[in-house]
């Protein structure tokens, strides 16, 4: 069992997404720790990307700000270092393709690609898996056949729409599948339509792997429904929202908001 497994095993997940570097990538080392004193059992670090097409406004501007503040994938790589000599909760990476394999791309003969040179670099620092949305299941052989080889879970994403695919993508899936519970990008919802229990359903059909949903959740009694439903919710623009909000002085609110949202999960236990 990985890692990323072991993160469901003790009731229902709350999964909080962080942009790393916004506002510094200091605070972000002090959210790790609030999130996990407030209940986090897995961790998704966001490393910024100019163009991130799955993304509302509120994490498009939040990957802006790390940009524009010297944010890096090395300095997100040395912070991932320092994290781990003091805590080992699960840790994923969501990111974009092109910061993957555009990771110092081995341009002599006998060096690794950027994705390998990427992934080999996340294994070795102690990350536990990758998630990325732009990536299609038709075309994640590149990406998951070198995190099978380095260990790393690469976490397949379902969506209302994926219908006659979701048996298939479930079938190959490793660590949780992340159901995108809303169309479109990004950000919070007042409510949630889709039918994420028959997505939940098809999955676990096909394969008994842990389901968490993500997309639009941003109150605890979202949290408890889509729990309820599932194995757990992924936070990610309310969480980001506040960073905004309040900057370098944020940790305290994201530990409280992550605590109250941890209690809608245990809620739906």
């Amino acid at each position: 069992m990985s890692n990323i497994q072991k993160a469901f095993e003790k009731g229902k997940a709350f999964i909080p997404f962080i942009t790393c570097g916004d506002p510094s990538l200091e605070v972000t080392e002090q959210i790790v720790y609030a999130a996990e004193e407030a209940g986090a059992d897995l961790i998704e670090l966001g490393i910024p990307f100019s163009d991130p097409t799955a993304e509302g406004p509120v994490i498009q501007e939040a990957n802006l700000r790390a940009l524009s503040g010297g944010v890096t994938t090395d300095k997100i790589f040395d912070m991932v270092r320092r994290i781990r000599k003091n805590t080992s909760i699960p840790m994923v990476f969501m990111t974009y393709a092109n910061v993957v394999f555009s990771y110092r791309v081995g341009n002599k003969e006998g060096l690794p690609s950027g994705t390998e040179e990427f992934i080999r670099t996340a294994a070795e620092i102690g990350m536990d898996g990758l998630i990325l949305p732009d990536v299609p299941h038709e075309e994640k052989g590149e990406f998951d056949g070198i995190c099978k080889k380095y260990g790393l879970d690469f976490i397949s994403l379902i969506a209302p729409t994926s219908h006659e695919r979701i048996a298939q993508i479930a079938k190959d899936a490793s660590g949780f599948v992340y159901c995108v519970s809303s169309m479109g990008v990004t950000g919070v919802r007042k409510e949630i339509t889709s039918d994420v229990g028959s997505m939940v359903r098809l999955v676990k059909q096909t394969k008994d792997i842990p389901c968490a949903v993500g997309f639009g959740i941003s109150t605890p009694e979202q949290a408890k429904s889509m729990s309820a439903l599932s194995d757990g919710a992924i936070v990610g623009s309310a969480i980001v929202r506040i960073c905004g909000q309040y900057g370098k002085d944020c940790v305290p609110h994201v530990k409280a908001y992550i605590q109250s949202m941890k209690d809608g999960c245990r809620a739906a236990e």
